[in-house]
């Protein structure tokens, strides 16, 4: 027995002293997913609560401080980097030293991407798409979602209200279907597209016992109707002859049926910030949570807009506008900021962290789109306010994206209060942004930042839900097939026609083949660095992933060559841009019919008559909002190989 305790303690003592070289040194033995990415020194842990400076070596990334600014307010430039590093405006500094010279990125990204291999691409995105889309109907319609492992639909979870990640998304409306009808269309596949519109129309029922998120209803189901409605109407057809014969707008009709399901979210709020959830059969569940994210309530503007609009019926937008309004007024008079939760009732924010990823990312995208569509000055007055105050306290690094010393750029959380940094961690959802940058036509910020998530999916074959920048390693390890990144890349292809965004999407596609690919579809990564799935493919797998991957490689689809100006909502449904989304039909029939100075209705109106405005015909520019358009101008990229730091 003596030998077995001296063993013991043997074992025990070698652990502590790794343990001890671990956290105070980072030489100690890796803790399993640190084992390929060493830490480096020179990575200052955070302040103490008290503001004193941590016990420590002095050094660190910029994104742990603000900016310092020298006399002029430019930001300052740190120190040379020394021979043989990588310098601070290298993404190779930031994420582990590697990848620092051009040679490679020279050897495999600069050279145009050959037609054949970009054909074989887009085939192997539409490829993806079938094979989860016909598995799905094979194995799962009409449930909500296939689980593509065992091969199984999957619907809400009944016998737990409380599991919210499925029952919030999961109404028991054939979720798949509904959401992947545009992708269908744009992939040209009339006929598909039209028997899964019959589909819908003679099987989809909102008429359910399901407590769904009006967000994810909102942007999965609502916003796909309109835009299948709007493809079957558009009278020049575009993508082919996806009319419905005897098409009576039904779809719109079922939008409508909806989004009356919805409407009870919004009453009984002291604020007027709609509650998260309702039942669709009986409305505001009795235990209903007061505490909503700011995202969630405050992206419902596009689709409610546009239905309003076609309908005629002011209702829909209204109740959105006043709670986008509503967020609006509780941010941070000191900082411009909102947070990411806030409670319903009495307007005090619950959750006061500020930054680009969950809670508030689509917030800010529906800003700037509501104004595309509907040409409200208000609209990009606050988005150009909201994305003022983000440079301001969000941006950390360096001044220039492409030039100079220092930390690359990169958008941190923040407490909205004061601008403190908060954590040293991101998630994949922030990888949106670039693709937000580039539709207001700041588009080398968007290279810089893009290269970033890039990098970090270099490392995985995949993006971890949160990235912790300070440790260089993921906080949270799972991968639900999400679009960010490819949404990114496609909008800044089109934006410099770089063929370095193909190589990307080569990438991307490359990794979900080999590392997601499961017997009946596509399936969640458990665990970026093990590559372990988990029995779920999301629809926005469909609906984004596999549509933006597509459309990368796809030069001569009619998004692009049809001359008719195109928008994705945050779902990723397709939206032409026209005149007529940009006309009040309801103008004369407001109640008080009082105007605020910038002659905008304040009064909420009636509730008018149910009917149909056909807005889909031939789509009109509005000169001044060209620099929105896409494909923009190219545009010339510098020093694109210090951006991306493992290639």
């Amino acid at each position: 027995m003596q030998w077995r305790a001296l063993v013991l303690g043997l074992v025990l003592l070698r652990l502590g002293l790794h343990a001890v070289l671990w956290l105070f040194f980072g030489l100690g033995p890796s803790m399993g997913f640190y084992q390929r990415f060493p830490l480096p020194f020179g990575f200052q842990r955070l302040r103490d609560p008290d503001g004193s400076e941590p016990v420590g070596p002095p050094e660190g990334p910029a994104w742990l401080h603000r900016p310092k600014r020298g006399p002029e307010g430019r930001l300052e430039t740190p120190r040379e980097p020394g021979p043989g590093m990588c310098g601070q405006a290298h993404w190779g500094y930031a994420l582990g030293g590697r990848g620092c010279g051009p040679d490679e990125y020279e050897r495999r990204y600069s050279s145009a991407f050959p037609p054949q291999l970009r054909a074989q691409m887009r085939d192997l995105a539409r490829g993806m798409f079938v094979f989860g889309y016909d598995n799905y109907m094979a194995h799962a319609f009409p449930q909500d979602e296939l689980n593509p492992i065992y091969c199984r639909g999957r619907g809400p979870d009944r016998g737990d209200p409380s599991n919210l990640n499925i029952n919030d998304v999961l109404g028991n409306y054939s979720l798949t279907l509904v959401d992947a009808l545009d992708t269908l269309a744009i992939m040209g596949n009339s006929s598909e597209f039209q028997k899964a519109v019959k589909l819908v129309i003679n099987t989809v029922s909102f008429d359910k016992d399901s407590t769904v998120q009006v967000f994810e209803a909102t942007i999965r189901v609502l916003g796909s109707l309109l835009s299948a409605h709007r493809i079957i109407t558009d009278s020049r057809q575009p993508f082919g002859d996806m009319k419905i014969e005897d098409y009576d707008n039904e779809l719109l009709y079922m939008a409508h049926d909806l989004a009356v399901r919805l409407l009870p979210a919004f009453e009984n709020t002291k604020t007027g910030i709609p509650y998260p959830r309702v039942n669709l059969k009986t409305g505001v569940p009795p235990d209903s949570n007061n505490e909503t994210c700011t995202a969630g309530a405050g992206s419902l503007l596009v689709e409610f807009g546009i239905l309003s609009r076609l309908l005629g019926d002011s209702t829909f937008e209204w109740v959105a506008r006043r709670a986008v309004k509503a967020l609006w007024n509780l941010r941070s008079n000191n900082t411009g900021l909102l947070g990411n939760v806030v409670n319903i009732q009495t307007g005090h924010w619950v959750g006061k962290q500020s930054g680009l990823g969950a809670g508030l990312d689509s917030f800010y995208e529906y800003l700037l789109k509501s104004y595309i569509l509907f040409g409200e000055k208000e609209d990009l007055e606050m988005f150009n306010a909201a994305y003022q105050s983000i440079q301001s306290h969000l941006r950390r690094g360096r001044e220039a994206c492409n030039e100079g010393e220092g930390d690359p750029p990169l958008y941190v959380n923040v407490n909205m209060f004061n601008g403190q940094l908060m954590n040293t961690w991101i998630d994949s959802l922030q990888a949106f942004f670039p693709g937000l940058q580039v539709l207001i036509g700041d588009v080398e910020d968007a290279i810089c930042l893009h290269a970033f998530y890039y990098a970090i999916w270099k490392r995985y074959g995949a993006l971890p839900e949160r990235y912790n920048w300070q440790l260089q390693a993921p906080d949270v390890l799972f991968y639900p097939l999400r679009p960010e990144l490819v949404e990114s890349t496609y909008l800044l292809y089109q934006a410099t026609k770089n063929p370095f965004y193909l190589h990307v999407g080569m990438d991307i596609l490359q990794s979900l083949e080999k590392y997601t690919k499961a017997k009946c579809g596509y399936a969640t990564l458990h665990h970026v660095i093990d590559k372990s799935k988990e029995d779920r493919m999301e629809s926005f797998f469909l609906s984004e992933t596999c549509k933006y991957l597509y459309l990368l490689f796809d030069e001569e689809n009619p998004v692009h060559k049809s001359g008719t100006r195109y928008m994705f909502t945050t779902e990723g449904h397709i939206i032409s841009v026209d005149k007529h989304l940009r006309e009040l039909p309801w103008k004369d029939f407001f109640e008080d019919g009082e105007r605020d100075q910038e002659e905008k209705f304040v009064h909420r109106p009636k509730s008018q008559e149910f009917r149909i405005i056909n807005s889909s015909s031939n789509c009109n520019r509005v000169p001044d909002e060209r620099r929105y358009s896409l494909p923009l101008k190219s545009i010339y990229m510098r020093q694109i190989d210090q951006m991306v730091g493992l290639i």
